[in-house]
């Protein structure tokens, strides 16, 4: 079961007008229960992406952090990367680069998840 779903929103905050240009949230059935993948892009007038959150949620395999495995976001106008309920800083080196990381990564967690649950 897949659900994709895209809207388009304007925030309004502390760091002026920005403009929401992505929010995607993708459930997919993996061993165990529903996995989740979140990405949320928020760009300025000058369409430079100023914040972002990519996130993994496995709800059921943690209870940590609202079930998120993995993560990147800059929510607090720190780069940082959750996993397992642990953040750490990281570099940004463009939303682009970490996207690809994001994806990389949390794809590893699947098939690694995936690979203990198979008997």
């Amino acid at each position: 079961m897949l659900r994709y779903t895209h809207h388009l929103e304007y925030y309004m905050g502390s760091r002026g007008d920005l403009r929401k240009v992505t929010d995607h949230e993708t459930r997919f059935r993996c061993a165990g229960g529903i996995g989740i993948l979140r990405e949320e892009v928020w760009v300025n007038g000058k369409n430079e992406v100023v914040r972002c959150n990519l996130a993994f949620l496995l709800p059921h395999l943690s209870g940590v952090d609202k079930g998120r495995v993995l993560g990147f976001d800059n929510a607090h106008g720190a780069h940082e990367r959750h996993c397992m309920g642990k953040v750490r800083p990281v570099s940004f080196r463009g939303y682009q680069a970490t996207a690809k990381r994001f994806y990389q990564e949390a794809e590893a967690i699947r098939r690694s998840y995936e690979d203990e649950s198979v008997p």
